[in-house]
């Protein structure tokens, strides 16, 4: 008994002292020390070590037995796939596969261990600076909260989403993490960001910050018109992905058309000052005419072997179909940067002053 409580004071100060860099296993009937170290691929005098163990200890049912892991691992559980992994650890999804030995087609079951590669293969996470809570009405955006009750068949990342905001600031909001899992019946606080109009000069758009308030204003889903400040033509457009600025799929083979017109007849990189119309406001931004990373023959989200623009292949960024268009194009905003560099385009943020009469 001396020896198992001795055994969990270690545990438990392990644990505090390197909270990141251990898995916990609990002792069920039968448990050993080796086969503990069989079932989480370690080494026995690694695993006895970390627990201030040695070939002589014995364990108790319930026992915490400290797992050390020498790479990051991800438990799967309901819902995940490889994608939505890899966008969790900002990886890239093709050396997610490769670590673990899978492909496009391979699936994953509840309780399985993903290894989460080193490195960022993909965009940076977003960095947004902070936003004051509630200040007196007037002073800028501000932040109040809301209740989400999670329901059977939710994921944290789809609430996210249908909440209109990042799924960092959702598991920031509830002191959570990437391989945290709610229960049907959860009640998650959700940040709320208000995001006051902007006065604008006839004819242009509200000057809004990409990451304190247009990201917010136009969340993923958001349908909205964008109109050409040159020459007044618009079409109808979605934001579907993006993080650093809006990636955006036009939403029929109409509006395709028009985007072609507008961009001299065909799909280019050429940045346009743009006005987007979403719910009875108008915003300041820039469009590039490109369609890009997308396959328009295949389902959204999916890996492909073919996207446009010479992407290659890759993940599916093509979830509007019958628009006559593979990908998406940018739409940028004030202060919004590029994915593969997380730098600001001038280009792009010459336009949108122009856009908003500056």
């Amino acid at each position: 008994m001396k020896h198992k409580k001795l055994i969990s004071m270690f545990t438990a100060f392990a644990l505090m002292s390197h909270p990141a860099l251990a898995a916990v296993h609990t002792a069920q009937k039968g448990d050993t020390y080796w086969l503990i170290a069989q079932k989480y691929s370690v080494s026995l005098q690694e695993l006895l070590k970390a627990n201030g163990a040695d070939e002589n200890s014995v364990l108790n049912i319930g026992d915490r037995v400290i797992v050390p892991e020498k790479e990051k691992v991800h438990v799967v559980g309901k819902g995940d796939t490889y994608w939505l992994i890899a966008q969790w650890y900002s990886v890239n999804l093709q050396d997610l596969l490769n670590a673990n030995g899978a492909n496009e087609n391979s699936v994953l079951n509840i309780g399985d261990r993903v290894k989460i590669p080193s490195g960022n293969g993909s965009a940076p996470q977003q960095t947004k600076p902070s936003v004051p809570d509630a200040p007196a009405e007037g002073n800028g955006p501000y932040i109040t909260y809301t209740t989400y009750t999670v329901k059977s068949g939710d994921t944290l990342w789809n609430i996210a989403i249908e909440c209109g905001i990042p799924f960092d600031e959702l598991l920031s909001a509830n002191g959570l993490n990437e391989n945290s899992r709610v229960k049907d019946g959860t009640v998650l606080t959700v940040p709320v960001h208000n995001v006051p109009v902007k006065p604008a000069p006839e004819g242009y758009g509200e000057l809004l910050d990409w990451w304190t308030e247009a990201q917010y204003v136009i969340p993923i889903g958001a349908v909205f018109t964008v109109t050409d400040l040159t020459t007044g033509k618009s079409f109808t457009a979605k934001r579907t992905v993006g993080s650093n600025h809006a990636d955006c799929e036009t939403l029929t083979a109409a509006d395709t058309a028009k985007l072609k017109e507008i961009w001299g007849g065909s799909f280019n990189w050429g940045k346009r000052s743009v006005i987007i119309t979403y719910k009875g406001r108008k915003i300041a931004a820039s469009a590039a005419g490109m369609f890009h990373a997308g396959n328009e023959w295949a389902p959204g989200g999916v890996w492909t072997d073919w996207r446009s623009d010479d992407y290659g292949p890759g993940l599916n960024y093509d979830y509007v179909k019958g628009n006559d268009a593979s990908g998406h194009f940018d739409i940028h905003f004030y202060g919004s940067t590029r994915h593969n560099t997380g730098s600001v385009d001038s280009g792009h943020q010459a336009n949108i002053l122009k856009a908003a009469g500056k």
